[in-house]
């Protein structure tokens, strides 16, 4: 796994460390029972504190992505096959739109409406 991080962005790092721990797995690079890098090499490996990757590392715990296991390290849950199939779905979307000629802001628009709906 490939952990990206851009120090002038105004995003906090562990948000930009999770968003990219995301991103791999919406793309199906990373799969359920994938281990990640131990907080300590990523943090080593980016130049930040480990707080930092274990802040990312609590939030995506948060969001049932990742399973803490001491020991073991963070482990990728089965919510990474969904998250990487609603990726999928989400895809096929924005291209029908594209080819409807909707721009991004409507379908964002419409995906929010659609998500208040449901709730």
């Amino acid at each position: 796994m490939l952990v990206g991080i851009d120090p002038s962005s105004d995003a906090p790092i562990f948000a930009q460390i999770a968003d990219s721990v995301r991103s791999d797995v919406a793309a199906g690079r990373s799969r359920a029972g994938d281990r990640l890098p131990s907080a300590r090499e990523l943090a080593a490996a980016l130049d930040v504190n480990v707080h930092t990757v274990l802040r990312a590392y609590q939030q995506l715990r948060d969001e049932g992505l990742v399973e803490l296991r001491r020991g073991r390290g963070a482990v990728l849950t089965d919510a990474s096959d969904t998250l990487s199939a609603v990726h999928d779905d989400i895809t096929a979307l924005a291209a029908k739109a594209a080819a409807a000629g909707l721009c991004p802001e409507t379908l964002s628009a419409l995906v929010k409406e659609a998500t208040r709906a449901i709730d």
